[in-house]
């Protein structure tokens, strides 16, 4: 099968839906889902997006630019995930209950809206990683299209780009808690310092990276190619002293580099 055909395939199923919400947050897959959902003729689409402090400020205002150039319908939700405990305190499920907020809040909209189908941007590749959020979606009734029809990531890219979509080769961005090692507590005070980090290094130049939150110190992952920034004695200082600025008494370049997910590789052994 072509990948326009599975393309074609996945419009016929959405179209089948009629009436859905998307769990929408603006990154690759699901603004990819929204665009197949805008092209499938479906009678109701509605973008919903979760908004709380580990939502950087930037990224919400992405997903409303783009959900309004879709001419697709959007509302923001305020999440609630800080208030609980068992999400605050960072264990490895934290995403479980994330999710079982958000999915929650969707059901119950769709619930007074009388739509019968929650979708999310859950692709093929996505099986194989740490995803405790999956038992949330499960447990919620949220169907994932592009699982079902087995759309890898970099299909989801290479249609993305065909589509016209800005997401096309956007980095991943998940959310700011992850930045932090599970079971340091997570403060809306420590979600706030890496935003400000991340924001800060991204304006010098640096499109994908992590800063990691051990307490005092900042372990911040960019691509090995990008060390030649840290190189510079006029960037390293001004990095220093802005990450000073905001809380940080140590800053640490990882050698090892950028890695997606790097706090989930000793769960991956274990597995």
């Amino acid at each position: 099968m072509t990948l326009d055909d599975k393309f074609t395939n996945l419009k016929i199923s959405l179209k089948k839906m009629d009436r859905v919400i998307i769990a929408y947050s603006g990154g690759v897959d699901s603004s990819f889902l929204l665009k197949a959902a805008s092209l499938s003729g479906l009678s109701n689409i509605l973008a919903v997006t979760g908004v709380s402090e580990s939502v950087p400020e930037e990224e919400l205002s992405f997903a409303k630019e783009l959900a309004s150039s879709l001419n697709i319908k959007h509302r923001c939700i305020t999440t609630d995930e800080l208030k609980n405990e068992n999400y605050a305190n960072n264990p490895p499920d934290r995403c479980y209950y994330c999710k079982k907020d958000l999915f929650s809040k969707l059901r119950q909209i769709a619930t007074e809206e009388g739509i019968p189908f929650i979708l999310d941007g859950t692709n093929a590749d996505d099986a194989h990683d740490w995803r405790p959020g999956k038992r949330a979606a499960q447990e919620e009734g949220v169907v994932s299209p592009l699982l079902d029809a087995e759309f890898s990531k970099n299909e989801i890219r290479e249609l993305s780009k065909d589509l016209g979509l800005p997401t096309w080769d956007k980095p991943a961005t998940p959310c700011l808690s992850s930045r932090f090692p599970y079971g340091h507590k997570i403060t809306a005070e420590a979600l706030s310092r890496v935003s400000k980090a991340e924001s800060f290094l991204k304006k010098l130049g640096l499109r994908e990276l992590r800063v990691r939150d051990h307490g005092e110190t900042a372990r911040i992952e960019v691509h090995p190619e990008d060390f030649r920034i840290f190189i510079n004695d006029t960037a390293r200082g001004k990095i220093i002293s802005y990450m000073k600025s905001i809380g940080y008494k140590n800053i640490a370049l990882d050698l090892q580099g950028f890695r997606s997910g790097s706090f989930n590789e000793d769960i991956s052994k274990r597995k």
